[in-house]
């Protein structure tokens, strides 16, 4: 409660009478220090004002202790309220960055929708995909990774974010007598369209958003419903080089987005040269083996 207190005190113009009791040394300096809530424009502390009272007092207090920047603590509290996020989701989400992931796809949005629906798509695509719930091989094929997805699909749901509906997998076109088949199919409901998800091991090449381009033609020409908006894809790759994603995309008219996907998250680099390495291990095993011996 005292974390509460010294973190909105200014929001809900609360005076320190309420706790003169407290006669800490700490509890003293802590009241005197600038609030960076206080420094928040109008707009701003009236979100937030209003989102800390929808949110449960667990949620809050999580977000207290682990998001410190206010923007980035705002994000979380609306994603929360939106999507139904439970304490441990939420913990789940700030432990992956979220924040950070949320709107980073290159995409060619801004040049293929209108001005609300291109942020809107922006803001539902995330860069990197966490797929670390997953086991697989490291020569896992495509078709594996489509197959585990789909096997944790609530999970798969969940990192794609709020308003994906699963349409299908594998889903079957049939154009000029010859049958074309979509990785995965969506449709989302925030944005009002379907979105085709193709899923490719290894780095992006540029013939992937020829081929996703095709495939947003056709849905929309068999599929799309006169009130849908314009069909849009997201190519899943493990690793992209930016400048040739963005020339891949220039020439085409379709909304189409690059993202990656990591299947485990990467250690940052002060507890790699803290860990020992497979050599090092796989050294250490053998010198114990010989001593038995």
């Amino acid at each position: 409660m005292t974390q509460f207190f010294l973190e909105y005190q200014s929001l809900y113009s609360i005076g320190p009478q309420a706790v003169a009791q407290l006669q800490t040394a700490d509890y003293k300096e802590d009241i005197n220090m600038p609030q960076a809530v206080a420094q928040l424009e109008e707009t701003e502390r009236s979100n937030l004002q209003q989102r800390v009272a929808q949110l449960p007092w667990g949620h809050n207090i999580l977000l207290i202790q682990k998001v410190k920047n206010l923007k980035e603590r705002l994000w979380y509290m609306r994603q929360t309220i939106e999507n139904g996020w439970s304490r441990n989701i939420l913990d789940l989400q700030i432990k992956h960055n979220a924040y950070e992931r949320a709107a980073r796809a290159i995409t060619n949005f801004e040049r293929t929708l209108p001005s609300a629906q291109s942020d809107l798509a922006r803001q539902a695509l995330k860069d990197p995909y966490i797929f670390d719930f997953l086991t697989l091989d490291t020569e896992f094929r495509e078709k594996e990774l489509e197959n585990a997805l789909l096997l944790q699909l609530e999970k798969f749901l969940l990192e794609l974010g709020s308003g994906f509906a699963f349409v299908g997998r594998q889903y079957h076109l049939d154009i000029g007598d010859d049958d074309f088949y979509i990785d995965l199919l969506f449709y989302h409901l925030k944005l009002r369209s379907y979105m085709v998800i193709e899923l490719k091991r290894g780095k992006f090449l540029p013939e992937y958003a020829g081929k996703m381009n095709f495939y947003l033609n056709a849905v929309d020409a068999l599929l799309r419903h006169s009130n849908d908006n314009p069909t849009i894809g997201l190519i899943l790759c493990q690793d992209k080089n930016r400048v040739v994603a963005e020339y891949a995309l220039r020439g085409m008219n379709k909304p189409i987005g690059i993202s990656e996907y990591e299947l485990t998250r990467t250690l940052p680099e002060s507890l790699k040269s803290a860990l020992p390495t497979i050599e090092e291990i796989e050294a250490e095993l053998k010198m114990e083996v010989v001593d038995r011996e």
